[in-house]
């Protein structure tokens, strides 16, 4: 297909429907409504189904009763919204049932405002509704990415009968950039063997969330986590640039990592040798890659657009061996690449050791500079 000239937002609309999806069902919240408003257009055009539901809540129980069916049908909403999904989106995983979700990010917390975000890293990773139940999390940098892995999501979902999220903050929603689209693919309703599309000529199926029984909710949630380690041996997915002699790392998701190549690259005009590691998987996390840096490398420069939330899992993978720094833009600022070229030069030149929490001087220095 040739490259055109896409909005973030109905780039991943049109390639969800050109990824065979069925339904969706959706409220509109700014930065992400384009989606909802590409959708209703192109589903009713194609014979297929558009809802715009009552609220948030109703939509994802319409994605929950649809996805039982078997069809491939996804949701969309940003932050305040997302939230209002949660209940739902626990039923969905409690039920095994794939299902996609995209969120892109505006700031907060509260109705906080419409600006670019990635302050719902831990909704995302670690909330995401209650119980015990992991998701995969992708997160793209670049309209392309955010195609690709729209694509990958569905297929994801239904190879491990699981949650799928997309997270993209308002920057990669609502940027234009040429990209190409996937070929379109014909609707396949698979006939899933737990899927509850007519029970003429056999057995009923029934879905539940529901586990009266502690030793059978204790087994649900073992089967749950034996499919998430095949999820942590296969779907790890990250990006590496210039870590094959760096003496120091970056590590940014999204568009903070986007942003952050553009600092490294200056860096390395500079002399300065320092990579960065931007991870496209948020869960399964890329730790083993981290890891294996932390053992060579002399220390890492974590920049988010929140107030350090992936840093946790960073430091996790490091394991105090080396120093993180942070550097982050939180309620919906974002940061420039020369800001970020500052804190890599500082990490470059300082002699840095091994802090408890990064938050405590990257604070310190915010404060400062805001006066």
């Amino acid at each position: 297909m040739p490259r055109e000239l896409l909005k973030g937002n109905v780039a991943m609309a049109e390639a969800a429907i050109r990824a065979g999806l069925e339904a969706y069902f959706g409220y509109p919240i700014t930065p992400q409504t384009e989606i909802l408003e590409h959708f209703s257009k192109r589903l009713p055009e194609l014979g297929r189904a558009f809802v715009q539901a009552e609220s948030e809540v109703a939509a994802i129980n319409m994605i929950y009763g649809a996805a039982c069916t078997g069809a491939r049908v996804m949701g969309s909403s940003s932050s305040p919204g997302v939230s209002l999904m949660m209940e739902g989106l626990s039923y969905i995983a409690g039920t095994e049932i794939p299902t996609v979700l995209i969120n892109v990010m505006r700031g907060g917390p509260g109705l906080g405002n419409i600006a670019p975000s990635q302050g719902d890293y831990f909704q995302a990773v670690y909330g995401g509704g209650h119980g015990d139940y992991p998701r995969i999390v992708l997160a793209p940098s670049t309209v392309q990415e955010a195609i690709d892995l729209t694509v990958l999501s569905f297929d994801l979902a239904e190879k491990y009968r699981t949650v799928v999220i997309l997270i993209a903050d308002g920057s990669i929603g609502q940027m234009m950039e040429p990209a190409e689209l996937p070929e379109m693919r014909p609707v396949n309703r698979v006939d899933w063997p737990w899927a509850t599309n007519g029970a003429i000529g056999r057995e009923r199926r029934i879905l539940s969330s529901i586990y009266i029984d502690p030793n059978e909710e204790e087994i649900t949630n073992l089967r749950l986590f034996e499919r998430w380690k095949e999820i942590q041996k296969n779907e790890v997915r990250y990006k590496e640039y210039y870590c094959d002699d760096a003496d120091f790392v970056v590590v940014g998701f999204g568009t903070a990592g986007r942003v952050a190549l553009s600092s490294v690259r200056a860096a390395r005009q500079q002399g300065i040798k320092v990579g960065l590691l931007r991870p496209v998987s948020l869960s399964p996390f890329p730790y083993q890659v981290l890891d294996e840096l932390s053992k060579r490398v002399q220390a890492f420069l974590v920049v988010e657009m929140n107030m350090g939330q992936m840093l946790n899992d960073v430091l996790m993978a490091t394991k105090g061996r080396v120093p993180v720094e942070f550097h982050g833009r939180p309620g919906g600022v974002v940061p420039f690449p020369d800001e970020i070229l500052a804190e890599i030069q500082r990490v470059a030149t300082t002699k840095l050791s091994v802090a408890p929490d990064p938050r405590h001087a990257w604070y310190d220095r915010m404060l400062a500079m805001t006066k």
